[in-house]
């Protein structure tokens, strides 16, 4: 790849992570993307500031067909949501080539990337919340460390990043909030109901201080040993009592967000303060929320009126 490619994508991220505050993760998926392109534009003989419209075309229209990569290995066709990912990221790297003036003309302006499906995710019924939730109601230290966790996922529309992210002062019984930090470290306060509240308190009180006896632990939710949990930990709570609950299969820690957000909407809340307490910065994520509702009330109508079928 060429040098100066190299170090313009260099550079880029480090707008993206110092000025933006992105996260981890998204600032390795840029860099994986961009590599990807300067390969593309390498075996072309072109450079990152010679590129024009025709060329991001040609190199999304290669992702689409799929075809062989450098090495001569098959590489099969991308998704419309991974081809849309990828301009994404192409037009985020070469707005910032043009507000440092290094180009002329944004290549990317007038691209139009393939209209990404959006798969409705999986959605807990009433029920089914229920049981997840009575799979963990025992008294020994884990069984109140899980079902504080659980509570607090389904109650407060947490990622799993969020949930083991949290400190003990980001959580406030007497006012009954948390506060998350979500993607790009930014925070949100979330309120706390009641049964998450309790389940929280009764860790606090006599399941915490089991787990991390004298250790200066300052992460809300810990391991067996008393360290900090981690996203496998949190990944493995869930399957284990997902499996007790007989969900095996319908659960990830993403699912109990889902169920959140779409019980939610389907009890009356306005997509406004759906969209603040799960930290959108867009509303039209949430809107998907609104799809998920409305067939939920669907099915529920089917189900139950009369003369519906």
């Amino acid at each position: 790849m060429e040098a100066r490619f190299e170090a313009l994508v260099l550079d880029f991220l480090a707008y993206l992570e110092f000025e933006r505050g992105l996260a981890r993760n998204t600032l390795d998926a840029y860099r994986t993307d961009l590599l990807q392109f300067g390969a593309f534009l390498a075996a072309r003989g072109i450079g990152a500031t010679e590129v024009t419209r025709a060329d991001v075309s040609d190199f999304l229209a290669d992702l689409a067909t799929g075809g062989r990569d450098a090495e001569g290995n098959e590489r099969p066709p991308c998704s419309p949501a991974t081809i849309s990912r990828k301009t994404a990221c192409l037009r985020s790297f070469y707005r910032h080539l043009r507000r440092e003036e290094l180009i002329d003309v944004d290549p990317t302006a007038t691209v139009d990337a393939p209209a990404k499906s959006r798969k409705l995710p999986h959605v807990l019924s009433y029920a089914e919340v229920t049981k997840l939730l009575e799979s963990a109601s025992g008294g020994d230290p884990i069984e109140l460390r899980d079902r504080a966790l659980l509570e607090l996922m389904y109650g407060c529309g947490l990622r799993a990043s969020e949930a083991v992210g949290l400190e003990l002062t980001d959580i406030d019984l007497r006012r009954a909030f948390v506060r998350p930090h979500g993607k790009g470290s930014k925070e949100r306060i979330v309120p706390l109901g009641s049964a998450a509240a309790a389940a929280v308190t009764r860790y606090l009180r006599a399941g915490r201080p089991e787990l991390v006896g004298t250790k200066p632990e300052r992460k809300l939710f810990v391991n067996f040993r008393g360290g900090p949990l981690t996203r496998q930990g949190l990944y493995k709570i869930i399957q284990r009592h997902a499996k007790a609950a007989g969900l095996e299969g319908k659960m990830s820690p993403h699912t109990l967000r889902h169920t959140f957000a779409t019980h939610l909407l389907s009890g009356g809340c306005d997509l406004r303060s759906v969209q603040e307490m799960l930290g959108h910065a867009d509303v039209s994520t949430t809107q998907l929320y609104t799809h998920l509702s409305t067939e939920r009330i669907r099915d529920v109508y089917f189900k139950a009126h009369p003369r519906a079928t």
